[in-house]
């Protein structure tokens, strides 16, 4: 893509977002699985939150790999954000990674703050260790995601799943 112009580019994208928009309609999550590895960052990131929309559990890995590996901060932001809103136990691994390496502070905020919507004790540590990054960003982030925590241990980890009020307030 690098030898077109900005209009070719502009131009190629909409082609593929109006695509993407067909392929949304009839929830094809392979589809989207596989614009993951898309070399535009605009097509990943799209592709990340529509995946967390259309499906479940099963992106899961698809999702923590983009967060692992994409080259671009701003993609695995999205997929730390995704991560959190799919809400799945099976995302914790991937997002403490992130909260302790990721080079970006953009992101280890974005996965603090998922672990804290996700809710589970197994993050504890890792969220107290983030109360050290060197981010003041990811610090209050793990702040947050703490007091959701502390939150849910009160009121119960039964309600957890169904109780929008905590993943929305989880950060």
């Amino acid at each position: 893509m690098d030898a077109f112009d900005s209009t070719e580019v502009t131009n190629y994208r909409m082609v593929t977002l109006k695509e993407m928009e067909q392929q949304f309609e009839n929830r094809n999550e392979s589809y989207f699985i596989r614009l993951l590895r898309h070399h535009d960052m605009i097509i990943r990131t799209r592709a990340v939150c529509i995946l967390a929309d259309i499906s479940s559990e099963s992106v899961v890995n698809e999702i923590s790999m983009v967060l692992k590996t994409d080259a671009e901060p701003l993609v695995r932001h999205e997929a730390a954000f995704s991560l959190g809103q799919l809400a799945f136990a099976s995302a914790i691994e991937s997002l403490i990674f992130a909260v302790k390496s990721d080079p970006s502070f953009i992101v280890r905020h974005e996965a603090a703050i998922a672990l804290g919507v996700i809710g589970s004790e197994s993050a504890r540590n890792a969220l107290n260790e983030a109360l050290n990054d060197g981010s003041e960003e990811v610090r209050k982030s793990a702040k947050i995601a703490l007091a959701n925590l502390d939150y849910i241990s009160i009121v119960g980890k039964d309600i957890h799943k169904e109780n929008k009020f905590i993943r929305l307030t989880g950060g």
